[in-house]
């Protein structure tokens, strides 16, 4: 199909190209020949003329002219891909489709793995894909390379469509038969031991919790900084470290691990969760259902 001259198919050539910078890869990529590849990148050049990516030192560079049009052909697949999608009846037992979700190791641990084990009864042929957060969150978005974003309400983009999933509250967690831990928590007994934070992603951004006390003016003694949250119940069993944790995450990991909570003796607002998703995935049925069911196990959870 072409519009206004244009072989409507090179845009996903184009968007592949650069996302590897590579003929061979591009074309694995999108199941293409190298020939053909090669051939889309040719025909692109001669649209547009422009060289796009110019071959140095068996390495491909995008030119300035490449790299404006680049979002806006991300913007526009996307676009495309929202349509498809909300054109069409979605079925759990029968989908084939990929979701591809970008959240914290905390909600994959305490919602979303209990949701894909049992995905294997009610939609059998429906994969999930999970990512860590990255920097580019909003940009993969916006390229359509994730579908979903679970993130926390202050880190919500105002402009792109968000939904409420959930709402938590933090503990104090430490090993079994920790000394502070009693029935009712002090605070200087909890500033008495070291205190292991959580740094998440690229961005090494500070868990809800401990962000809080930050700004509260509580200094706790840092005897270590983790990348996420799964490590946690690891590092507190064998030693009289202390950490703030999310209630669900907390609760499962007391089933697994020697390890206490108790309500800190500091008042943390509750986190609250958001799902956010491009525009052009509003009326998504199958990004719906998706939204609908981590919000129900959540629920179930609490």
């Amino acid at each position: 199909m072409r519009f206004k001259g244009l072989d409507l198919n090179l845009l996903v050539a184009f968007d592949a190209l650069m996302a590897d910078r590579s003929v061979s890869r591009a074309a694995e990529r999108v199941n293409l020949s190298q020939p053909a590849m090669s051939n889309a990148l040719s025909r692109l050049r001669s649209y547009f003329s422009d060289d796009l990516l110019i071959a140095h030192n068996k390495r491909m560079y995008a030119t300035p002219f490449a790299e404006t049009l680049l979002p806006q052909v991300r913007s526009a697949l996307a676009m495309m891909e929202g349509v498809v999608a909300t054109s069409r009846h979605f079925e759990p037992a029968t989908s084939v489709r990929t979701f591809r979700v970008m959240t914290s190791d905390y909600i994959a641990t305490a919602v979303l793995f209990p949701i894909i084990t049992r995905l294997a009864a009610v939609a059998p042929g429906v994969r999930i894909e999970l990512l860590l957060p990255s920097q580019r969150r909003i940009e993969m978005l916006e390229s359509g390379d994730i579908d979903l974003l679970i993130t926390l309400q202050p880190y919500v983009t105002p402009s792109l469509p968000s939904d409420f999933l959930l709402e938590d509250k933090y503990w104090l967690v430490g090993r079994a038969g920790h000394p502070a831990l009693g029935e009712s928590v002090t605070l200087e007994a909890m500033l008495a031991y070291g205190h292991v934070l959580v740094a998440i992603g690229e961005e090494r951004l500070p868990s809800f919790g401990d962000a809080h006390l930050d700004r509260i003016g509580i200094q706790r003694r840092v005897a270590m900084t983790a990348p996420n949250f799964a490590m946690l119940p690891w590092l507190l069993q064998e030693s009289d470290w202390l950490t703030l944790m999310q209630g669900r995450l907390a609760q499962l990991m007391a089933r697994n691990f020697q390890i206490a909570l108790a309500p800190p003796p500091v008042a943390i607002p509750p986190l609250v969760e958001m799902a956010q998703y491009h525009v052009t995935r509003a009326n998504d049925p199958g990004l719906r259902w998706l939204i609908d069911t981590i919000r129900s196990q959540a629920d179930e959870v609490a």
